[in-house]
């Protein structure tokens, strides 16, 4: 006897969630408290999946552009060639090239715009930054030496109404003294590129040769330092800081976090919020479970004393309704989970698809023109295990209502 009982609670509570109950209403709330819990999940997993794909091309287009490191000396640096093998020596660095940044203005046919002007070495700025994934005219191997060639951002090239061949005056603040009195730098270059990357830089910088910008900072044949890319963009912090105290202090190193580092740590703060929000809707679906389980102890009734005569403790009738409620779980996380997986996986698709339907563009707003998802692995185990725990915790109160029904008094009115 004791060993037919071991199975009980389980068996019982497949039977009462197979079966359709004598009361309707009990079987439709039971179905909608599946669908919600379904629901929920695969908002939740699709969002947060959404939220990832802008958080990378957060990283890959506004850090692609931005320095990871960078190491500058308190002198122009004659030789950075030098500089950058002592920083190739870390694991975590993958490639350093020369730059020269100065600030100033861009000029051309009345219009003016500020830039942020940086000077590079073409061949050596490829292997740190994206910049030639995104030429959109021109080349960026057009900054020869000497030439006096610019390539600008997409946003940039629009408000100064400038395009390939023309040319542009770059204006710098620093003064200089002239037969004609204090006058700014100024220097003609001609516009060989155009780049896009459908982020804030497209409107802010420029990029000209290494030795151009070494000429009108009046320091030929030298670089203000060196960029650095790194394995991983999270290490730049420490990565700075061991140079440092390598090259001792005539050096100073700047990293992304810094600049950019408060843009990722509202975009981690949106994403957890978004989590516990979100989460709410899975917990409406757990309400639902309590009150279908509730009811449905109240037509049992009958059934729970029976089971009592018979020999069952209270604690077989509480896992026999938690077996119940908890399986409807299950069932509701398992449908949304395949169904929030799918959607993640396929939400880009099926934006582009509504777009060429509709003619409506809905993101040449943002730097993306498209809808980008990143399906992470972790985020579906927590937000399954969210799901489990709110449904199994949402069985506690109703078995234990079951568990405290008296025989005596349910047979009563049978």
């Amino acid at each position: 006897m004791r060993a037919m009982l071991k199975p009980f609670s389980l068996y019982v509570g497949l039977r009462y969630t197979g079966a359709r109950a004598r009361n309707g209403f009990i079987s439709v709330i039971t179905l909608i408290s599946a669908l919600g819990l379904m629901l929920g999940v695969a908002v939740l997993i699709t969002v947060l999946s959404v939220m990832n794909g802008f958080d990378r091309e957060l990283q890959t287009r506004i850090l692609g552009m931005v320095t990871h490191v960078s190491v500058t000396g308190r002198e122009p640096v004659a030789d950075w060639e030098s500089l950058a093998a002592v920083a190739n020596r870390h694991d975590e660095v993958l490639a350093a090239a020369p730059f020269r940044q100065m600030e100033g203005m861009l000029s051309h046919q009345g219009q003016v715009a500020g830039v942020i002007a940086t000077g590079i070495l073409p061949e050596a700025e490829r292997q740190v930054s994206i910049i030639g994934d995104f030429i959109d005219s021109g080349d960026l191997d057009s900054l020869q030496s000497g030439e006096f060639n610019v390539v600008i951002g997409y946003g940039l090239a629009r408000r100064l109404n400038a395009a390939l061949g023309d040319k542009v005056t770059l204006v710098l603040p620093e003064a200089t003294l002239s037969p004609a009195g204090v006058m700014p730098r100024f220097r003609r270059f001609t516009v060989t590129g155009i780049f896009r990357v459908r982020a804030e830089v497209d409107g802010m910088l420029a990029y000209i040769h290494v030795d151009d910008a070494a000429r009108l900072a009046r320091a030929p044949g030298t670089a203000e330092g060196i960029r650095l890319r790194l394995k991983d963009l999270f290490e730049a912090p420490y990565i700075g800081w061991q140079l440092e105290r390598e090259l001792g202090p005539d050096y100073h190193s700047s990293d992304w976090t810094r600049s950019h580092g408060s843009l990722f740590q509202a975009i981690r703060m949106e994403k957890t919020m978004m989590t516990l929000l979100l989460s709410f809707i899975v917990a409406v679906a757990a309400f639902n479970i309590i009150s279908s389980q509730v009811m449905l102890v109240t037509e049992k009734r009958g059934n729970i004393a029976v089971m009592r005569t018979l020999g069952a403790t209270p604690g077989m009738i509480m896992r026999v309704f938690m077996v119940q409620g908890t399986l409807i779980g299950f069932a509701g996380t398992a449908a949304g989970t395949a169904l929030g997986v799918l959607l993640s996986t396929n939400i880009s698709a099926i934006a582009r698809w509504l777009e060429d339907t509709f003619n409506a563009q809905m993101f040449d707003a943002y730097f993306v023109n498209y809808l980008p998802s990143e399906l992470q692995w972790g985020d579906v185990t927590t937000i399954v295990s969210i799901a489990l725990a709110i449904s199994f915790s949402a069985t506690l109160y109703p078995s234990w209502r079951a568990s405290r029904v008296l025989p005596a008094e349910a047979l009563r009115y049978e």
